[in-house]
């Protein structure tokens, strides 16, 4: 079964960890090329370069874990110390390196592919340098992934898009085109998923595609982004960009401990309510991790606590890709006994 999944940030990573344990599937990954933020503002600015961090966590999670362990703490590393460093990922000065020896991001990211045996292709959604623009209720504009993302004011974006022309890549394209199954999400509603949604050609191809199309619904509500949205807020905002309804909508009914939760309500946020009782399209699971996420060393962003299992969410997905085909099969065997 060919299986793409939209997006390319941490919640991404965390579905790719997961599904890359079934060896039957085929997994395609279509990554967000608009992050302008940290290391990949100076890959961007200074050396021309588009965004590697995106690429960078795909690869790691579809990466064997068996095969070549040194080199993938290598690409996890980040520095804690050091006036020019501190922050950055080694991952992404190695692949700025490679970009500088193969001539291309493409390049690099396939020869990365063998040498972390990765189960499954990391393909950018667009060879275009373009950035992400915002419009918000009170009027202001703002331009670029960094600044939407690290945004400390309450206010609601009103329109979203692209600062230029940006088409879809031709494997992005073709991927999505032969998938049986899409999957959007999790990740952060602009910056990640619609970040890939709003290149042209991308509602398109999903629009063309057959596959089932399948949303895994956010946990946490974020400041500038999904605050005082609902599930079926966020749902319909997708697919209004998207020019296409889901399938099937994954939403979490897990607990979520008291002490995280009173974290996320100083900060002003909370668990993004379930309003969609009474859509078909819903299935409900616990598929939200135990334990609090941990920082790494050296990292000065701020990151979501409270996170999806990997585990938890490929089991209910692959037994969601394996009905039909189990259907098939009983129906086969029916038909000869």
């Amino acid at each position: 079964m060919n299986i793409v999944v939209v997006g390319g940030g941490t919640g991404t990573s965390v579905i790719l960890n997961g599904l890359k344990r079934y060896r039957s599937l085929d997994i395609s990954v279509v990554v967000n090329m608009t992050d302008d933020g940290g290391s990949n503002a100076v890959v961007r600015d200074e050396f021309g370069v588009l965004p590697l961090s995106d690429l960078r966590k795909s690869l790691i999670a579809l990466a064997d874990e068996n095969y070549n362990d040194i080199l993938r703490q290598l690409f996890v590393y980040r520095f804690p110390e050091g006036n020019s460093l501190k922050g950055h990922t080694l991952g992404n000065l190695l692949m700025l390196g490679l970009v500088d020896i193969t001539g291309s991001e493409i390049q690099t990211v396939k020869l990365l592919e063998e040498l972390f045996h990765t189960k499954g292709r990391i393909l950018p959604v667009t060879a275009d340098d373009v950035r992400l623009v915002a419009k918000y209720s009170n009027g202001e504009v703002v331009r670029g992934e960094h600044l939407i993302d690290e945004v400390c004011e309450d206010k609601k974006i009103e329109s979203f898009g692209l600062d230029n022309t940006a088409r879809i890549s031709g494997e992005s394209h073709d991927a999505i085109l032969n998938a049986d199954y899409i999957v959007v999400g999790p990740g952060d509603l602009y910056t990640s998923l619609l970040a890939c949604i709003v290149i042209n050609g991308v509602p398109e191809a999903i629009e063309k595609s057959n596959a089932e199309l399948i949303y895994i619904g956010n946990l946490m509500s974020k400041i500038g982004q999904t605050r005082d949205m609902t599930q079926s807020d966020i749902v319909g905002t997708i697919e209004e960009y998207m020019g296409r309804k889901f399938d099937t909508i994954l939403l979490n009914n897990g607990k979520i401990s008291d002490e995280l939760l009173e974290q996320y309500r100083e900060d002003g946020e909370k668990i993004i309510s379930d309003d969609m009782e009474n859509d078909s399209r819903v299935k409900r699971g616990d598929i939200v991790a135990n334990s609090e996420y941990v920082k790494e060393r050296g990292d000065n962003l701020k990151r979501s606590l409270v996170r999806h299992d990997s585990q938890k969410i490929a089991d209910i997905l692959y037994k969601e890709f394996a009905g039909p085909v189990k259907r098939i099969w009983m129906s086969l065997i029916s038909t000869f006994y």
